[in-house]
């Protein structure tokens, strides 16, 4: 199987699950716990391009920070990302990346169908 990382925040509850399922199907996966180790804005935009999506939709719509910058008003792809690498917080998680693909385990059968 090819190597899979994953984005990882231990505090949540869905990167927590993300983690047991690869441990399960006996996985060992690259853990990437971006809160600490924040992803350059290259590795931003090369997620962004495998996971097939804007910045504005790997936002977490519901932190304090994105109602505090109205992030909602902001629709410049360079700048969101700008502010998802000063705060990795606003990012969603947990993302599971395998070869040129990733994905967000939410729900977790995004990861189930990834890890076929």
């Amino acid at each position: 199987m090819q190597n899979i990382q994953i984005w990882h925040n231990p505090r949540c509850s869905k990167s927590r699950n993300a983690m047991t399922l690869l441990e399960e199907k006996g996985i060992n996966a690259d853990v990437v716990k971006y809160l600490e180790n924040t992803p350059s804005k290259e590795q931003l935009k090369e997620v962004l391009k495998k996971l097939n999506m804007k910045a504005s939709e790997l936002l977490r719509t519901g932190e304090d920070i994105y109602k505090e910058l109205k992030l909602n008003t902001i629709s410049d792809e360079e700048k969101l990302i700008d502010i998802m690498i000063a705060n990795p917080i606003l990012i969603e998680r947990p993302i599971i990346i395998k070869g040129n693909t990733a994905v967000i385990a939410r729900p977790i059968e995004n990861l189930e169908e990834l890890i076929k």
